[in-house]
Formats: structure tokens, C-alpha cells, sequence
């Protein structure tokens, strides 16, 4: 194996390394990224009870990580803002309410999809 190669993967494993820090961290640090999390597993477990098809299993996927990936962008933002800002500055503050508002946005639209699936299965 050539040296090329095997930096080509230890670069590859530093990135992932910092992808699972990052994880981490939001789980260890954020109560509502804990809360989504724990929302999601009761979801998955209600999607085995009812039988959702192949197709509505990759609506419901798409809709979880949507919603916790922004959660995650909005953690990110936050760190940035305090950061940059450690006094009160409003404009801080209204940036912090767009990204909050972002993640209401990405959850109520994934309410309105799980409605969507899940309804349905009962009528």
C-alpha cells in the first residue's frame, strides 16, 4: 500500500473523527437535541408497530434528520454568536431567534409528516 494511500485514510478518519466529536458534543451539551433524540426513538418504535412501507420509512428519515440536523446548525450558530458576542447585542439575539425558528420549522414540518403517515394507518 502505497504512503499517498494510507494518508488518503488517516485524512479520511480524522474527518470522521471530528464528525463523531461534534455528535458527541451536541448529545453531551444540548437539552433539546437529547429531547429530539429521544422523541425519534419513540417515533422509530411507533413505525415498527404500525408498518410503514419502504417508501414512508424514507419520508419519516428524511423528516428525523432534517429536524435534528438542523438542531444542530442552530447549537453551532449559537456557539458562533457567543463567541463573536460574548455581551448582549440584539442583533445577536434576533440572529439566535431566526436559527431557533428554523429548527420550529423544521419540527412542526415534521409533525405534519408523521400526521401524514400515520393517521392513515388508523382510519
Amino acid at each position: 500500500m502505497s504512503s499517498g494511500s494510507k494518508e488518503t485514510k488517516s485524512r479520511k478518519w480524522i474527518g470522521f473523527s471530528f464528525a463523531w466529536n461534534g455528535l458527541k458534543e451536541v448529545i453531551k451539551t444540548e437539552r433539546n437535541f437529547r429531547i429530539h433524540c429521544v422523541i425519534t426513538l419513540f417515533v422509530i418504535a411507533f413505525s415498527f408497530f404500525v408498518g410503514l412501507s419502504l417508501m414512508e420509512w424514507g419520508v419519516l428519515v428524511l423528516a428525523i434528520t432534517f429536524v435534528l440536523t438542523m438542531e444542530m446548525l442552530n447549537s453551532a450558530i449559537e456557539r458562533v454568536m457567543d463567541f463573536l458576542s460574548p455581551e448582549h447585542h440584539p442583533l445577536v439575539g434576533k440572529i439566535k431567534d431566526i436559527t431557533a425558528g428554523a429548527v420550529f420549522v423544521a419540527a412542526l414540518a415534521s409533525v405534519i409528516i408523521g400526521c401524514i403517515l400515520f393517521i392513515p394507518k388508523f382510519l
